[in-house]
């Protein structure tokens, strides 16, 4: 072939990578391997077969890890952890650092060990996830440095379980262990089964840093394994990236085992084309959007949405460009795209399109080797919203597309799924994609770029693709508790019908607040509150599912809170506090009637609901983001956004302040909210409602439902539309609560302690944090 036929035609020649090092290093680490505990690699017991995707040979043998691995795992970690935890934060970053040059002087052996495990084409390995790797590793001994002076008050959790996937293996395992590390933990680790030989090796290279035995554990084997760190109840927190549904079933394991939680979970993530973008670019951002990694990557792009007018153009294009990529054996420098994880992946794969009868199906033009789980880069256009592979993850090289008309429409199919991981906007028009990312339900969005990460830049989803994020401070402060001891929550009872009661002579009844009206109970029956001397105090409603609906529905109706100016909020909540300031003396008066207190009691509480007023009226519009400082020519802005609907339950001791101290950060920061008020004292928040009422709060926004803690709680719980549930009530099975939590994935704050409600540890950041997600919004720029 001349040179000019070489560039007319831009065909490769094979630029194949030696794999002699990588497999050295199995025959003499191996070719079996015992997990990593305490410092040493034990004597391999049962185990199973790692393969070569590409190529069906036999790598290696791997240990299945057993629940005594499991807790011996534990132990070592609890065994280091007082240590590790002490040692200064100069201590750890040093160790940090140290981790992060060992995997740059094996970077290459990682790459191609990761390539031979994997199935991902070297060049991906090579220039991707090893860099990555050890850039968290890099930026988290900063963190680790600067931990105590950053963020005071706060200290390391304890032993972290934790357990990756095989799509990023040695990245999914930076992302886990350089935070859990710098925040001063100890880790238990399982790697993904198909893919545990980066771990391994990174096991080996912490002996060669001279980390401190038991810091790192690391425990191979599958599912079973897993399910024994989640459940081992020395794990102190829990941290998990997978499938949605093995996410659902860690979230009930762990309902109320007190264990801290952060899941990074599926993905449906939507690719938006604008008819003003330029299309090849946007073609190539899509080549990287869906056969990265062929397509077996969480934030995959595999929803493609095109506006209508350039539609048939832009297939037309991306049709020829998938003729262009090169598919084969991934140790080849020259390939695009490589083999699948699993032969069972690529049953999965071929299962589900083979299912589809909806649209025209496109399979590239190129050739398949003859072995190995290959699968060939696909387009399924002309597909409704509800067809199922618009639904559902496929998580292999398969692109599903749909139309749309407008940017409302193209927002509206976007967010119709029940997944929110990532987005792509492409605009040349930046006013409007930057119209459209908050407008996206997706922990990060990409404009006129995609699949961008950063140890800088937090990454995290929302709905059922999971809570918490990974990356800079956000996720530093997953790995981090507040320092101290609270004392546990009090349920208190209500107060009994006395056996000579004393009656007004006029009734009072308090009703349901639901959206900004007065609304009698869905059930149809009181409940008398008494005073501490036998005083009727008046009725107050038993509040049931429907009320529970009918509140929720109003608060989603109410979105529009979320739109309004942080300045709107604040001087809302100004008004509040300067309303219940009218009537500080007969609210003052209530509390001494309910619950019996002092006058000065009474009155400290009513003046420190007022204060808090007025605290979270001065946050609502300081509740800044970030610039992250990402190695790009560009921006990551990590935006702060509403959580959306929060149910609440609120506490028995100081009912007013414990109250105001849950609804005012909620929707400062343009949430809405449910509250369950205590069933002790209910008067204190029904009261309140005659104070929302004269001071401008939008109906919908505060919703008021009286009643049992435990029953509305799980029914708000059960609720697909709530998305987070707060709880300070005593009278509450934690347990049903976070289990009953996992059908949407919502994010759950169950406290088992309580705060000193009048002091200043009962406001601030925790609360805040709590009212809030984190969205990254990434803005290259430049020609």
């Amino acid at each position: 072939m001349t040179t000019r036929e070489i560039f007319d035609s831009m065909d490769y020649g094979p630029a194949p990578e030696s794999a002699a090092e990588a497999l050295d290093w199995i025959a003499t680490r191996g070719p079996a391997f015992g997990h990593f505990i305490d410092g040493t690699f034990t004597e391999p017991g049962k185990t199973f077969a790692t393969k070569n995707p590409a190529t069906g040979k036999h790598l290696a043998e791997i240990t299945q890890g057993t629940a005594e691995d499991v807790d011996a795992a534990v132990k070592a970690a609890a065994k280091a952890f007082p240590k590790w935890a002490k040692l200064t934060c100069h201590a750890r970053a040093k160790y940090l650092y140290a981790l992060a040059r060992l995997l740059q002087k094996h970077s290459r052996l990682f790459a191609v060990l990761e390539t031979l495990d994997n199935g991902k084409p070297i060049r991906e390995s090579r220039d991707i996830d090893i860099p990555l790797a050890q850039r968290h590793f890099y930026y988290h001994a900063g963190l680790a440095q600067l931990r105590d002076s950053e963020m005071p008050g706060q200290e390391p959790i304890g032993v972290c379980g934790q357990i990756i996937p095989w799509n990023f293996p040695l990245l999914m395992l930076a992302w886990k262990i350089a935070p859990a590390l710098a925040a001063g933990n100890t880790v238990v680790l399982k790697p993904a089964e198909y893919t545990s030989l980066t771990a391994l090796l990174f096991a080996d290279i912490c002996r060669e840093a001279g980390l401190p035995k038991g810091v790192v554990n690391i425990v191979t084997g599958d599912g079973q394994t897993g399910e024994a760190i989640v459940t081992h109840k020395g794990t102190a927190k829990i941290a998990f990236t997978g499938s949605t549904m093995v996410g659902r079933r860690i979230r009930e394991q762990t309902a109320g085992m007190g264990k801290a939680l952060t899941l990074e979970l599926g993905g449906k993530s939507p690719y938006i084309v604008f008819d003003d973008a330029d299309i090849d670019s946007a073609i190539e951002g899509l080549v990287d959007a869906i056969w990265f990694n062929q397509g077996q990557v969480c934030c995959a792009g595999s929803r493609l949405l095109v506006q209508e007018g350039i539609a048939e153009d832009f297939y037309t294009r991306l049709k020829a460009r998938m003729g262009k990529l090169r598919m084969g054996d991934p140790l080849d420098k020259s390939i695009d795209i490589g083999a699948l994880v699993d032969p069972v992946q690529h049953q999965r794969v071929t299962r589900m399109v083979d299912a589809n009868t909806e649209g025209e199906t496109y399979r590239a033009p190129i050739d398949l080797p003859e072995q190995g789980c290959f699968y060939p880069p696909t387009l399924i256009t002309g597909l409704s919203s509800a067809a199922p592979l618009m639904q559902e993850e496929i998580f292999g090289p398969v692109l599903v597309a749909t139309t749309f008309r407008t940017p409302a429409e193209a927002v509206e199919i976007a967010n119709n799924t029940r997944y929110g991981l990532a987005a792509t906007v492409w605009s040349e028009n930046l006013n409007l994609a930057l119209d459209i990312a908050p407008k996206l339900a997706a922990g990060v969005v990409w404009v006129n770029a995609t699949n961008l990460f950063d140890a800088a830049a937090p990454f995290g989803g929302v709905r059922e693709s999971g809570f918490g994020r990974e990356g800079g401070w956000e996720g530093l402060g997953a790995y981090l508790k507040p320092v101290g001891k609270r004392e546990p929550v009090k349920a208190i009872a209500p107060v009994s019908a006395p056996d000579t009661p004393e009656v007004p002579g006029l009734d009072r009844t308090a009703k349901m607040y639901i959206g900004g009206k007065q609304a009698r109970p869905d059930s149809g029956y009181s409940q008398p509150v008494w005073s501490k001397r036998g005083k009727l105090l008046g009725h107050v409603g038993t509040g049931s599912r429907k009320d529970i609906r009918n509140a929720v529905e109003a608060a989603r109706g109410a979105s529009g809170w979320a739109r309004a100016t942080a300045h709107t909020r604040a001087q809302i909540l100004y008004y509040i506090a300067e309303n219940l300031s009218a009537r500080e003396g007969e609210f003052a008066a209530r509390l001494r009637e309910m619950t019996g207190c002092s006058a000065s009691r009474a009155e400290a509480e009513v003046a420190a609901s007022i204060d808090r007023l007025f605290s979270y009226g001065a946050w609502a519009d300081k509740m800044d983001g970030r610039a992250a400082s990402v190695p790009i020519r560009g921006i990551a802005l990590a935006m702060r956004e509403p959580v959306g609907v929060i149910g609440a339950l609120a506490p028995d001791a100081a009912p007013l302040l414990g109250t105001v101290s849950l609804l005012a950060p909620a929707i400062a920061l343009g949430n809405r909210v449910v509250i369950v008020p205590s069933a002790a004292y209910p008067l204190a928040a029904t009261d309140l409602y005659q104070v929302l009422d004269t001071s401008d709060v939008p109906g919908g926004v505060v919703n008021i439902v009286t009643g049992a803690a435990q029953e509305l709680g799980l029914t708000l719980a059960q609720h697909l539309d709530v998305d987070a549930l707060w709880s300070f009530s005593a009278a509450v099975d934690a347990r049903d609560l976070e289990a009953a939590s996992a059908g949407n994935l919502k994010r759950t704050w169950i406290n088992a302690t309580a705060p000193d409600w009048l002091g200043a540890e009962a406001e601030g950041r925790a609360f805040l944090d709590q009212a809030t997600e984190v969205k990254t919004i990434w803005v290259p720029y430049g020609e």
